[in-house]
């Protein structure tokens, strides 16, 4: 089995002022004090990083993508972003053109550190705004304010960025549709150029898994958690932005290169605690927390061996959450034509309904309610493989 070389690498800075109600990621808290980012625990780390990063196989390709997520990456001072960025470069290289992201979050970072971060090399921000109402922000334990989403946009947009995203959730407590209505045409006000709108996701090991059960209050009804999603689709369409992914819209141009890695299943390197690399067909997840994550490097690790059907489902998986789905041409390449008509089989159903689209070229999720019932779709497709492998 051949596996493409990986051209990407995602990198896991895990400290955040405080733990948002919702989260379920692996970071570690470092209070709120702006001085937090010089701090002795985030330059170890940083030290740690480099070295895990040192200690990995250059398969040989300069990196095309760099992806800085979290956490919270811009409680980073610029010097110890330059240190890892340095790092991937004399390891792997880094293509003069790369795309080179970073989430940020509002209140963690003033104008000389924005304009840092761009002279480091970042060229795509991904700002945490989640929600323009004071209230929700608070329900969900964010550190920021509303007035800090708008002071953040002001210093990206005086640090000369054009291209940065904002992240909004849906679902969220207390949310209705005039909310997330006002939440969506401000959002677009601010004119980014790339925008996410996730699904509130209740995690059961966080303040809100132990306190809240999906579609009872103050959390929307199930009904109006997908209104939410259709409302989204029309109102960000109708301001001209694509809606590429299931989560995701671009304005032309402005697609997330690096995210499209994982939508199409293609290796990357995964660096830091928490993170997952995917090479050579193996996912290799780092341990959670900062003491396990430092015994754990310099560690042999054990290549997993991957069966055709686990990867034929987790190419599903993914390539389903793209506009254009799976291209069947290099799907029976890879797969195989008794495949493609189990998947065929599996789908007519949700075909009939208008939740999918099968054609000679590809298989795709409608926009909105084949995206919208994905989970469904999936279910289905996931039990007929593992029922009988040996076809496949």
């Amino acid at each position: 089995m051949e596996f493409n070389v990986p051209t990407s690498a995602y990198v896991h800075i895990p400290f955040c002022r405080r733990r948002c109600f919702y989260c379920d990621f692996p970071i570690s808290v470092v209070g709120d004090q702006r001085n937090g980012r010089n701090s002795g625990t985030i330059a170890q780390y940083i030290e740690k990083l480099c070295e895990e990063i040192d200690r990995s196989h250059d398969f040989g390709e300069p990196l095309r993508t760099v992806f800085f997520g979290g956490g919270t990456p811009s409680l980073l001072a610029v010097s110890q972003l330059e240190q890892i960025l340095d790092k991937l470069d004399r390891r792997f290289g880094i293509l003069s053109d790369a795309e080179i992201s970073m989430e940020i979050d509002p209140g963690t970072f003033d104008l000389e550190q924005i304009k840092g971060f761009k002279s480091a090399g970042v060229n795509r921000f991904s700002l945490g705004t989640q929600a323009f109402q004071s209230d929700i922000l608070k329900a969900c334990g964010r550190t920021h304010t509303v007035e800090d989403i708008y002071t953040s946009v002001d210093l990206i947009r005086q640090a000369g960025i054009e291209n940065f995203s904002l992240d909004l959730i849906s679902g969220l407590p207390h949310q209705t549709i005039e909310s997330w209505q006002e939440s969506l045409e401000k959002a677009i006000a601010l004119s980014p150029t790339h925008l996410s709108t996730y699904d509130l996701t209740i995690e059961p090991q966080t303040p809100f898994g132990k306190q809240l059960k999906p579609g009872e209050k103050p959390l929307p009804s199930d009904e109006l958690t997908a209104d939410l999603y259709r409302f989204a689709q029309r109102t960000l369409t109708n301001a001209g932005f694509e809606h590429y992914e299931i989560s995701n819209y671009a304005k032309p141009g402005y697609q997330c290169q690096h995210n499209r890695v994982y939508w199409e299943n293609r290796s990357f390197y995964g660096f830091g605690m928490g993170a997952t690399s995917y090479l050579n067909g193996d996912r290799v997840s780092r341990p959670r927390k900062l003491k396990e994550y430092y015994d754990w490097i310099g560690t042999a690790q054990s290549e997993a061996e991957v069966s055709q059907t686990d990867l034929m489902l987790d190419s599903l998986m993914v390539g389903l959450r793209l506009k254009e789905g799976i291209d069947l041409a290099q799907f029976k390449t890879q797969f195989g034509e008794a495949a493609i008509a189990e998947i065929v089989k599996c789908l007519a159903p949700y075909q009939t309904s208008n939740w999918v689209e099968i054609t000679a070229a590809s298989i795709r999720l409608t926009d909105p309610e084949g995206f919208l019932f994905s989970n469904v779709i999936l279910t289905t497709l996931f039990a007929a493989f593992e029922e009988d492998e040996s076809t496949f």
